[in-house]
């Protein structure tokens, strides 16, 4: 079990953001969890520690968003993740966590820039099964080395523009799929030590409270806020990661 109070701190914010982010804020914001505890333990460490939670945070939002999802889009997108993920594991430890954060950051900044600088509304664009299944795919694979999957299923969703409730429910149900595919190669790749299991253990109460909390703001905001804070939030993932590659 990991001892280091610095590191309850940092998982402790991780965590609850985690929490807010899959309770009702799209879950994008939830790929800062593994940087910000990595500060403390390597990246590797800190996402054995935070799956057993995000596991946890996933059944509990999907009972909060049951039926919500849209079926049309996870019958491209659940096939592709899991493509995604088995590439993750077969690339496990060939690919450098820098390399991975650059690739995220490039795809949050680009989606959150582009949102932010444009004039007018957008264009509604419709689903398509060939885009879905790339980003998709790109979703699992980043998520499964450093649960930072939000940003390119966000790039797909995104310009759909369903409503909130929509969006926040088919993210859910995609990360739940994602996550609890991980269990398996997670195991086999030796990350279910003990001291990352009861250090998950120690950090699961705050699972719930995470969840309740962004559940409370989902139900509480408009679409136009929902979505303003969804990019907001992309814009700040974009812009940590960018600063993890370059200056740590």
């Amino acid at each position: 079990m990991i001892l280091d109070p610095w590191f309850y701190v940092a998982a402790t914010v991780a965590v609850l953001i985690a929490g807010i982010a899959k309770g009702g804020l799209g879950g994008g914001i939830a790929v800062v969890g593994v940087p910000l505890m990595a500060m403390v333990v390597s990246p590797g460490q800190a996402a054995a520690v935070l799956l057993p939670i995000l596991m946890v945070m996933d059944a509990l939002a999907l009972r909060a968003y049951w039926g919500a999802w849209d079926a049309g889009n996870l019958r491209v997108l659940l096939p592709a993740a899991l493509v995604g993920t088995a590439l993750g594991f077969f690339t496990f430890g060939y690919l450098s966590d820098d390399g991975l954060r650059a690739l995220v950051a490039a795809v949050a900044l680009t989606y959150a820039v582009r949102y932010f600088a444009q004039r007018g509304p957008t264009r509604e664009r419709a689903p398509r099964s060939a885009t879905g299944f790339i980003w998709g795919a790109l979703a699992g694979f980043t998520s499964f080395s450093v649960h930072a999957g939000g940003p390119p299923l966000q790039a797909y969703l995104l310009p759909q523009r369903m409503p909130r409730t929509t969006f926040q429910a088919t993210s859910v149900v995609f990360f739940f799929v994602v996550n609890w595919s991980k269990v398996v190669p997670y195991a086999w790749l030796g990350q279910w030590t003990p001291d990352n299991l009861l250090t998950s253990l120690v950090l699961l109460p705050l699972a719930p409270l995470g969840i309740w909390i962004g559940r409370r703001i989902h139900l509480r905001v408009n679409d136009a806020v929902f979505f303003r804070v969804v990019h907001a939030s992309l814009l700040v993932i974009g812009l940590k990661l960018l600063y993890d590659v370059v200056f740590r």
